[in-house]
């Protein structure tokens, strides 16, 4: 019989500046090793959704962490209360990012049953962080749904002071998975052309999938915007390129 139990939780982490911060976890209680991924959430935040996804990560095999990134806004606040005190602020800082997603990174290759492979994970203003994760953070896979402003500018009175990632775009050092809806506005189907264009100049390893009749947020099962075929073939794409990229060297 398969022993398949998962253990979530929430934990305290060490992030940017050695700042505490609150964190969701999800495991498989097996002692086989296995990869870790993070999952960076999404502008609403560190929602019930977002717990949701990182336990299923744990059922495909991976160790999983969600970091708090409004932990420092909003300590112990619901996830609309503390999205909104993060929005108003400008969202989170590029800076104290990297160093929150350091941390996870850091926890996950200190579990015992680590293999010391992780990959990154993020939806809609995570997508983009995810990118940056895999510019700054040793991961070894980098996973971009639907990340706005990786290239291009937010609009006049967009909520999270951000700028693009574009000139940065040499420096990524992991694969790349990105998952795009082609009837998204941010990013536009154009922007996505200027991102794949970007990382096959630089000789880059990535992989894109873009779905017709899908727009933002095509993951999220509890909007409107959610779109079935998209979700499931996305989440395959997902699983697939976690297997190969996750997988203990010399297995």
């Amino acid at each position: 019989m398969q022993h398949d139990a998962v253990l979530a939780e929430t934990i305290g982490i060490r992030g940017h500046g050695d700042d505490a911060i609150e964190a969701y976890t999800a495991r498989p209680m097996d002692a086989a090793p296995r990869g870790g991924v993070i999952v960076i959430h999404h502008m609403p935040g560190y929602d019930a959704a977002t717990k949701e996804i990182t336990r299923r990560f744990a059922t495909m095999g991976h160790h999983a962490i969600c970091p708090n990134l409004y932990t420092r806004e909003a300590p112990g606040a619901d996830p609309d209360d503390a999205a909104a005190t993060a929005r108003a602020q400008g969202g989170v800082p590029d800076e104290r990012f990297v160093g929150d997603a350091a941390g996870a990174a850091r926890w996950l290759r200190s579990l015992p049953t680590s293999n010391g492979r992780v990959a990154t994970i993020g939806f809609c203003s995570g997508g983009r962080q995810s990118v940056l994760a895999g510019i700054e953070v040793d991961v070894q896979a980098a996973i971009d749904c639907y990340g706005a402003f990786v290239v291009g500018t937010p609009p006049e009175g967009f909520p999270l002071k951000v700028g693009p990632l574009d000139d940065r775009i040499g420096e990524l050092r992991a694969p790349l998975l990105g998952l795009f809806g082609n009837d998204d506005s941010y990013p536009s189907p154009a922007q996505v052309d200027e991102l794949e264009k970007l990382l096959q100049e630089h000789g880059k390893t990535y992989e894109f999938h873009r779905y017709d009749d899908a727009g933002h947020a095509f993951f999220s099962v509890d909007r409107p915007s959610y779109r079935v075929a998209a979700a499931v073939d996305g989440w395959q794409r997902i699983r697939d390129f976690l297997a190969r990229h996750l997988a203990t060297q010399g297995a």
